[in-house]
Order: structure tokens, then C-alpha cells, then sequence
């Protein structure tokens, strides 16, 4: 099991990619650069990629609506070419509030869009030329535009024709998808012994189309992680982010956060948080989080139980544990490492 962390922004930009380069030293196999309504992923990953050897770099995530798939493919190529062959492109579709309200485009489709984004990202990194018939009509067609587009491929020769690609999904149809396509797969407040009830039927039908030219699926989960006998405290600090996402990201019947929780069980939780975080009582919200979800979503307490933890986290299929660190990180990531090797 590798270990992961997601770029931490409060240092600063150059700062947070000199934590990065330090953070190699100590052991870290891979961080991972989020992209919402912020400064651009790529442009920091093509800065982590310059100061570190060793790491992997991963998008989490690059929205499959802000740009064109071909766009997609060649920003890939270019942070593998950075890197010496050490990113993993990750794809999601945010949300509506995004997209619509950010990039101002309609949020449509989205399983389609990343299934087609997929086949033509590969089409661009094997330099063939590329085509696409769908919701990307590669040339586009005479009667949507001048008629004189030409089918191309890509000047530069990728440094790998199979860069690994990661798909943030929540729901059946779109986990079904990644565990068909991608290489990997990022969920979100990931319950190990829960994973199989939650999304095992929709795991188990993408592996039975899955091509045989791809990799096992790996996945990659985690939270906060905090070893401690007087840690336990630090599990609070999740509560407004899990409040965020289960109560704000999104509207009434159409939060893929507020459903997960549901899923798991917390159906009246849910949605009371929801009611709250909605009306402005984000403080309140944040008090209604279950605490068994927080708990059993992190990696906090004394070192006999965070070991028991990762080890629920392995037997449940993940192959990256994505965390946060809390206090020692270097101590701590040494004492992962040696649990994970």
C-alpha cells in the first residue's frame, strides 16, 4: 500500500510544493492537487513536478467540464513529460455548483462525458488521429462549424502512451464506469467495512467489462491521520468539511454526499444536516455529523488502533491510503511506511 497526501495550500503556492519536495525525503509516494474554484492544477503540478524526483503527482481533480478532452490528453502529456512519466491524470465531474455557477457551463451528462474523455485521452497519448463520434464530435461535423476541420494527432511523442488515469466517482453508474475504464479510483469518505455494501455490486459489475489489458483497479482512500494516546479531539476538526460536502455541495435531492451518507445509513442525519448547513446553521450542521462516520472515515487515535485502521483499509481494497497528517508528519509517515511495506 502506497501512502498519498493532498497538497496543502495554507503555506502558500511554492511554499506547499517545497512541503511537497520534503515530504519525498521522508517517504511519500504520491500527492495528490485538487482543482475547484481556486488557482489551476497543472500549473502547480508542473511546479512539484520541477522540484521533486521521486513522487507521484496526481490531479484530484481536473473537472471533465472545464476542458476540452484533447486539452485534457495534452496538459497530461505535458506533466508526464515534466515528471519523467510520474503523473496519474484525475478525472471527476464536480458538481452542478461548479460548473454552472463557476465555469458557466450546463452540467449535462456527465457519465458520458467521462467515458468518451477517456477513449480519446488514450486516442491522443498512442498519437493516433484522433476521432470521436458522441457529445465530442472529433472533427467537428460541417454543420456545426466551418466544415474545415482537419482529424489530427499529437506532434510530441509521450514519455508513456498509457498515462494512468483516476476517476472521482460516488455513485453505481459512475463507480461501475471507473472500475470498467480508469486505472483508479477516488472516492470520498470511504467506510471500509461498509465499501462492499455501498458500492460492491457496482465494483463487481465495471471489473466484469473491464478489458484485460488493463491493470488490477487500484483506489485510493483516506482522511485525517493523527497517531495518539490525546488525538482523538483532532477527529472534531473534519466536522465542517464532512458538513460542506454532506449539507452544501449541492441542492436538496441532488447531493452525491448527502446520498453516500444516506447510503451508509444516516438517512435522518443526513438530512438534517442538510436542513441546517442550507439555512445557514453551518456551526449546527457540523455538531449533527455522526460520529461513527467520522471515525470510521479517519485514521485517528493510539498507534495500535490507526494500525488496525490502514489494515481495514487494505483488507477493503485500497492500494493508496490518501491522508492528511496531523503533528509529527514526518515521524508519522515514517511509522506508516513501515506498517504499509
Amino acid at each position: 500500500m502506497r501512502v498519498s497526501t493532498m497538497l496543502d495550500y495554507s503555506r502558500g503556492v511554492k511554499a506547499s510544493a517545497d512541503h511537497v519536495a520534503e515530504l519525498e525525503r521522508a517517504g511519500l509516494d504520491m500527492v495528490w492537487v485538487a482543482e475547484a474554484y481556486g488557482l489551476d492544477a497543472p500549473s502547480q503540478l508542473g511546479y512539484i513536478a520541477a522540484r521533486t524526483t521521486r513522487i507521484e503527482l496526481g490531479s484530484a481533480i481536473l473537472p471533465i467540464f472545464s476542458r476540452t478532452p484533447v486539452l485534457l490528453a495534452q496538459t497530461a502529456a505535458g506533466i508526464d513529460a515534466l515528471s519523467e512519466g510520474r503523473f496519474n491524470l484525475g478525472l471527476g465531474a464536480s458538481g452542478p455548483q461548479v460548473i454552472e455557477g463557476w465555469h458557466g457551463v450546463p452540467y449535462s451528462k456527465p457519465l458520458e462525458r467521462t467515458r468518451e474523455i477517456i477513449g480519446i485521452c488514450r486516442q491522443v497519448w498512442r498519437r493516433e488521429v484522433v476521432t470521436n463520434e458522441g457529445l465530442y464530435p472529433i472533427p467537428l461535423p460541417p454543420d456545426r462549424g466551418t466544415g474545415l476541420g482537419k482529424p489530427l494527432k499529437l506532434i510530441n511523442r509521450p514519455v508513456r502512451e498509457r498515462i494512468p488515469v483516476w476517476v472521482a466517482a460516488m455513485g453505481p453508474k459512475n463507480v461501475a464506469m471507473a472500475a470498467e475504464m480508469a486505472e483508479g479510483w477516488l472516492p470520498f469518505l470511504y467506510w471500509p467495512e461498509r465499501a462492499s455494501d455501498v458500492w460492491g455490486g457496482a465494483l463487481a459489475e465495471g471489473a466484469a467489462r473491464r478489458p484485460p489489458e488493463l491493470p488490477p483497479l487500484e483506489i485510493a482512500a483516506g482522511s485525517l491521520l493523527a497517531i495518539g494516546d490525546d488525538v482523538e479531539g483532532l477527529r472534531d476538526l473534519l466536522r465542517p468539511m464532512a458538513a460542506l460536502y454532506i449539507g452544501g455541495m449541492g441542492a436538496r435531492g441532488r447531493n452525491f454526499y448527502n446520498t453516500l451518507t444516506r447510503r451508509y445509513g444516516y438517512e435522518k442525519e443526513a438530512e438534517e444536516i442538510q436542513e441546517l448547513y442550507l439555512s445557514g446553521k453551518k456551526e449546527e450542521a457540523a455538531a449533527a455529523v455522526p460520529t461513527e462516520l467520522l471515525e470510521k472515515t479517519s485514521l485517528v487515535g493510539p498507534a495500535g488502533y490507526v494500525r488496525e485502521r490502514i489494515a481495514a483499509f487494505e483488507e477493503a481494497g485500497v492500494t493508496v491510503l490518501n491522508v492528511s497528517i496531523a503533528g509529527d508528519v514526518a515521524g508519522t509517515l515514517a511509522q506508516v511506511k513501515e506498517w504499509t511495506s
